[in-house]
């Protein structure tokens, strides 16, 4: 049981060099999503925003 349960690890602690471009696909996806729902929930906010200061600023 042991001599199995030593298998899977170094099996498993062997493949970990892999893990980090998966990794950082995931946090790249996670960032993009993120971005395009505060786009989406404050995109009029801000448009107005910029208009009325735009408004304001022009001679």
């Amino acid at each position: 049981m042991l001599r199995m349960w030593t298998a899977l690890q170094s099996r498993f602690v062997a493949d970990e060099e892999g893990a980090s471009l998966v990794e950082y696909a995931l946090l790249v996806a996670l960032i993009a999503v993120v971005a395009l729902i505060a786009i989406r929930f404050l995109g009029e906010e801000v448009s107005s925003e910029f208009n009325s200061v735009g408004s304001v600023v022009t001679p």
